[in-house]
């Protein structure tokens, strides 16, 4: 298991290492510049903001520099916001993303496994083809789609929730819903799928023939074992909540990293995109690594050896 566990600590390290080698590459290797956009800025002054921010330096040295600052935490200054670190902006607007972002993986999960499980116990009935039916119209609909039908809905028509802006329970409704649409209807198809497998299994035809309830079985041996594949999904589930928050943010006018994200890309302010983008790919790795580890802990099957991984 130790063994395990440093292999993939050394293959996640060196994924982020490429990332961050490939972010810095690719921004700088985009024509223009943070500053090209000032037209009304005298060439000296555009000189003087370049000498400031080290981007009058070759390349391989801003690399060097950057990659070294990146080993001791420091994400560099914003080119575009006065007197800030992208460490701060990251510091002010993450904990609303991350707010956002648990609560739209809560209610996938908690929403999408009991879907999946009725419609499973319902099979062929016009239940599970409800359900099914609801799912895949959920999932077709896209994010930036689906945000605006629920404002027009439940806050112009019906007058529930408020329809943008952040500060109370009732703000996250709205873009909570929103971003947890796609990921519930993906996880009740293959909680669905799962299910179906799991209660086929001789295993469970044992557990009746013993004498146990068919409710006991179901939920003793059956949701555990058709978890599986859904532990296996919230890695993916948890990136798509991520970055499609950005969008969501913006539309709702959430003050969360999203937002900076975004302005950002506008502006080209090359430290928050790179910031942000090395700060989230972090999160992303930390969780499929703790995902791997719960995988390997749920199911025992799975070998922990070289050649089995």
């Amino acid at each position: 298991m130790g063994g395990y566990i440093l292999r993939r600590l050394v293959n996640s390290l060196l994924a982020l290492f490429t990332i961050a080698t490939l972010v810095f590459f690719l921004m700088h290797a985009v024509p223009g510049g943070p500053f090209a956009s000032e037209k009304k800025l005298p060439p000296e002054v555009i000189r003087n903001l370049n000498a400031r921010y080290h981007l009058d330096q070759p390349l391989r040295k801003q690399y060097v520099d950057y990659m070294g600052n990146l080993l001791c935490g420091d994400l560099g200054p914003s080119f575009k916001y006065p007197d800030r670190t992208v460490n701060e902006l990251i510091s002010e607007g993450f904990p609303v993303s991350a707010a956002l972002g648990m609560a739209a993986v809560f209610v996938a999960v908690t929403a999408g496994c009991f879907l999946g499980v009725f419609a499973a116990l319902n099979h062929n009935r016009w239940q599970d083809f409800l359900t099914v039916g609801l799912a895949a119209l959920n999932y077709s609909i896209p994010v930036f789609v689906m945000a605006p039908i629920l404002v027009y809905v439940f806050s112009i028509k019906l007058g529930w929730v408020p329809p943008a802006m952040w500060g109370t329970a009732r703000h996250m409704v709205l873009p909570t819903l929103a971003l947890a649409a796609g990921p519930t209807a993906f996880i009740a198809a293959l909680m669905r799928s799962s299910m179906l497998e799991v209660l086929r299994q001789d295993y469970i035809r044992t557990a009746l023939a013993k004498g146990l309830s068919y409710r006991a079985v179901v939920f003793r041996h059956g949701i555990k074992n058709a978890l599986i594949p859904v532990i296996a999904y919230l890695g993916p589930m948890t990136a798509a909540v991520l970055t499609g928050s950005f969008v969501i943010e913006k539309i709702f006018a959430i003050p969360g990293l999203g937002e900076y994200f975004v302005t950002s890309v506008i502006n080209r302010d090359y430290t928050v995109i790179m910031g942000v983008t090395l700060f989230y790919s972090t999160i992303l790795l930390a969780i499929n690594f703790m995902i791997d580890i719960v995988f390997v802990l749920i199911d025992p099957r799975i070998s922990l050896t070289r050649s089995g991984r």
